[in-house]
Formats: C-alpha cells, sequence, structure tokens
C-alpha cells in the first residue's frame, strides 16, 4: 500500500496538474471559449434538442429518437441518445458519490472549486478527444466499429507502439476504476442498507453484470437507455429537496467553498500550503475520475455511433462533462457540506464515501432518503459497469488485432476466408476471456478495501491520461468546433 501511495503523489504530482490544465486551456482558448459562449447553441444540438423533442430533419429525429418496437430491436443501431446514455453511465457513477465524499474529506470543501475548474477545461478536452475519435474511427472485418485515443493514436499520429500503451493501460483501468470501485461501491450500499454479506453481493452483482456484457454492445446501450434518464432525474430531485431544507447553511457552504479553494491563511505557517495542494489534487483527481474527461474512454464510447458527424458527438461528450460534474457532482457536494455544517459534531465519525453520502439523504429525508441513496448508489454502479466493460472491450480488442498481426507476420500465401475464419475465432475466444476476467474484477472489488482500490483506480487514470494528453495536443489541428474554421 505503500508503494501505492508514493506513485500515487508521483503520477499525479504538480506536472499532472499542470498537463490536464494546460490542455484544457489550450482547446478552450483555441474554440473561442465555445463551452462558455457558444452555451446555447451546444445546448440545443445536444440534450435541448431532446427535451425539445424537434428536429429540423428526419435525420436528426431519427437520430435522437428512442425505439419503442421490441421485435426490431436486434437490428437497429445505436443513436445518438443510447451513446449518450452509454457514456453518461460511465461517467456517472460512484465518482459522483464516493469520489465527492472521498475528496471533500480529504480535501475539504475546496476540492468541489477545483472540480469545477476540472469539468470547465475538461468540456473542451472532451469535445477535442471524442471528434478526433469519430474523425480516425473505421469498421472491424464483422461491420463494427472500433474506436478510441488507441486508433487516432495509431492512424492520426502514425505510433501503433502508444496506441498498444493507451490500450493496455484502459484495459487495467477498466479492471480497477471501471469494475472493481464500482463494485466495491455496490457491496458497501448492499451490506450498509440490507445487511448483504460480501460474498452473496459479490456474485449477485456479477451475475447481473453478466446477463447484460454477454449481450454484447446494443444490449448495453438499451440498458443504458433505460436506466439512466430515469435514475439520474429521481438523484436530482431529491438532492434538490435536500439542499432546500438547508437553506439557512447554504451561504455559509458556498462561501466555505471559495475559502477553502484559495486559502493560504494559516496556523502553522506551511499547513496551508500543504492543504491548498492537496484540495487542488484530490480536487482534480476525483474530478478526472467523475467526468473522465482527459482519459479518452468518452472516444471509445461514442465509437460506435451511427449517423452521426465529429461535432455532434464531441458537443454530447461536452454535455456529458457539465453534466456530470457541474450538475450532478455539485448537488452531492453541497448535500453533504450543508447537513454535516447543521448536523454538527454529532457528523463526526459518520463515516466516508456511500456511508456518508447515506448518512446525509437519510439525515433530511428519512429512510426514503435513505432507499433512494442506495438504489441510486447501485444503479448508477451498475451502469457504469457495464459501460466500462465495452470500453475494456474495445481496447482489448485493439490489442488482439494489432499483436496478433505482429505475431502472425505478413504471409502472402493465406486465403481471405481462412484468415476470416480464424479471425472470428480468436475475436470470440479473447473476448470470452475478458468478460471472464472483467467479471472476476468485480468480483474481488466487492470483497477489497476501498482506499486501496481508490489508489489503484487514480494509477490507472494516470496512465491513460498521460499518452492521450499528449495525443491530443499533437492531434490538436485536426480539432474543428463549431463556427472555427480549421
Amino acid at each position: 500500500m505503500q508503494v501505492i501511495q508514493e506513485l500515487h503523489l508521483i503520477l499525479w504530482g504538480p506536472w499532472t496538474l499542470v498537463l490536464f490544465l494546460s490542455t484544457g486551456i489550450w482547446f478552450f482558448v483555441r474554440s473561442g471559449g465555445f463551452p462558455i459562449f457558444r452555451f446555447g447553441y451546444w445546448w440545443n444540438c445536444t440534450i435541448g434538442s431532446i427535451l425539445k423533442m424537434t428536429g429540423e430533419t428526419e435525420k436528426s429525429r431519427d437520430a435522437i429518437r428512442i425505439k419503442e418496437d421490441g421485435e426490431n430491436q436486434d437490428q437497429e443501431q445505436i443513436t445518438v441518445f443510447q451513446s449518450a446514455c452509454t457514456a453518461l453511465a460511465a461517467t456517472i457513477g460512484t465518482g459522483n458519490i464516493v469520489g465527492v465524499a472521498t475528496a471533500l474529506t480529504a480535501g475539504g470543501a475546496g476540492a468541489l472549486f477545483w472540480m469545477w475548474v476540472c469539468a470547465l477545461l475538461g468540456m473542451a478536452t472532451a469535445y477535442a478527444e471524442t471528434s478526433l475519435g469519430q474523425k480516425f474511427r473505421f469498421r472491424r472485418e464483422d461491420g463494427t466499429w472500433i474506436c478510441g485515443p488507441m486508433i487516432y493514436m495509431e492512424r492520426g499520429l502514425k505510433a501503433p507502439l502508444l496506441g498498444i500503451f493507451y490500450a493496455g493501460s484502459a484495459c487495467l483501468a477498466s479492471l480497477g476504476m471501471g469494475s472493481m470501485v464500482q463494485a466495491n461501491s455496490i457491496q458497501e450500499t448492499l451490506e450498509y442498507g440490507f445487511g448483504v454479506p460480501p460474498i452473496l453481493g459479490a456474485g449477485m452483482i456479477s451475475i447481473c453484470c453478466g446477463l447484460v456484457i454477454f449481450g454484447g454492445a446494443k444490449r448495453i446501450a438499451r440498458v443504458s437507455e433505460r436506466l439512466m434518464p430515469t435514475i439520474a432525474g429521481i438523484y436530482l430531485l431529491c438532492s434538490v429537496l435536500v439542499i432546500v431544507q438547508c437553506l439557512p447553511v447554504l451561504p455559509g457552504v458556498i462561501g466555505e467553498i471559495f475559502r477553502d479553494a484559495f486559502s493560504f491563511r494559516s496556523v502553522g505557517g506551511g499547513i496551508a500550503g500543504i492543504l491548498f495542494s492537496k484540495s487542488v489534487r484530490y480536487g482534480m483527481a476525483r474530478g478526472v475520475f467523475s467526468n473522465e474527461a482527459g482519459l479518452g474512454s468518452l472516444a471509445v464510447l461514442h465509437g460506435a455511433t451511427e449517423e452521426t458527424t465529429p461535432e455532434e458527438q464531441g458537443m454530447w461528450a461536452m454535455f456529458e462533462v457539465f453534466f456530470d460534474t457541474v450538475v450532478v457532482c455539485t448537488l452531492t457536494a453541497v448535500v453533504i457540506l450543508c447537513v454535516q455544517r447543521q448536523a454538527g459534531e454529532s457528523a463526526v465519525g459518520v463515516g466516508d464515501g456511500a456511508v456518508l453520502a447515506s448518512w446525509c439523504f437519510g439525515r433530511k429525508l428519512g429512510m426514503a432518503g435513505e432507499w433512494m441513496m442506495s438504489v441510486a448508489m447501485i444503479v448508477f454502479a451498475f451502469a457504469t459497469i457495464i459501460a466500462w466493460y465495452y470500453m475494456g472491450e474495445q481496447n482489448v480488442e485493439y490489442l488482439r488485432m494489432r499483436l496478433g498481426g505482429m505475431w502472425e507476420g505478413r504471409s502472402k500465401n493465406r486465403e481471405r476466408t481462412t484468415k476470416n475464419r480464424k479471425w472470428e475465432k480468436q475475436a470470440q475466444t479473447t473476448g470470452n476471456l475478458y468478460r471472464i476476467l472483467y467479471l472476476g474484477s468485480v468480483c474481488a472489488g466487492a470483497l477489497c478495501r476501498l482506499d486501496l482500490i481508490w489508489a489503484l483506480a487514480d494509477l490507472c487514470n494516470a496512465l491513460m491520461a498521460y499518452p492521450n494528453l499528449l495525443s491530443l495536443w499533437m492531434l490538436s489541428g485536426n480539432v474543428v468546433f463549431p463556427g472555427k474554421r480549421k
């Protein structure tokens, strides 16, 4: 554990924060402040078009419509709305609840401010990586899309080894952040709220996940499409109800957020500076964990969308970062800070993570609040697990294609039919092995310590972020924002 903590300090040191911030600033400036100054435009092109249930063309209406005809579901393509729900499933998870609670405990109220900064700049970064993913994606031999940073590293930068390194890191991240962290949070909720023992909980989670992920990308998209809008709406409503009950302390909480974020006043000289850096580090690290901007995962999750453009998918990625951090994370943090302030000494020793968040909702909404929190935690985390499976599967398939091609060499005498049969057999075998490994990591996550899992997840995030952010810098000339010429 000591070694992992040391690596965490190294990989999430000042240089990492500078790289994230500078990349976000570069694309923010290059876009002309698009995330802020063109807010109405990208809002209307994404969630606004769905809320209004209107569109300028029949094509746009077809792209955002949720299809109800069950007998045609197996043939339908993955729509823009389904890919957005899948991406939200990956981003809106335990990072919005457990991650926020952990950040506030470790870095103080000021950590929320740095999560806002991370989101603002991350919106531009998310646009860049998602649009690049759409630009360089290609179809596999079975007709499905393969997309993500590993593809634009290979096809855009002509750096296949960098793509292999990224894909390997992403596979590890899918087993850590994608499955173990989420499974741990589900089990913690099941045990705290319903008294379910870890062994039983691990088995239940694995079975439910297996039923979805063995159905492939389309089943993952359909499940995400049904889960996310409903549970997100319920969670936001309950958060607002809690905050309304805490209105007298709300101004003080807002003031505390900004004071802690910039406080250099000392009690003990350099201690204030240490707390400042800690606030920044935890706020940025948890902000990245929550909205994933800069990791490249959004580029993968939007890759299977049909009938779309790089610009449209880039704007959807911006909306996802905005909704994830500026809306959901903020409401979670304000709920925790307000309830803690009102509770005073009775809030001491409550716990951390999901336990703290559940205690806050239960204190204001009673048993209904605790049940809502438990259900939200389980659904959010479950949706993240199945979405991150798809993320990992894409990278595993890339590694299989790339390393398999290297191993086999370039034989001119093989017949195409033989190669196709071998390709299909390899893909099926590799996919099944990854599914088993992924479900195994879900079981392990439900039984491991929370602090160890978080540390491992942060390490995997950093290993994904470094090659992706460097690639974004080198390919920035290929990123075109709406209204801007290349």
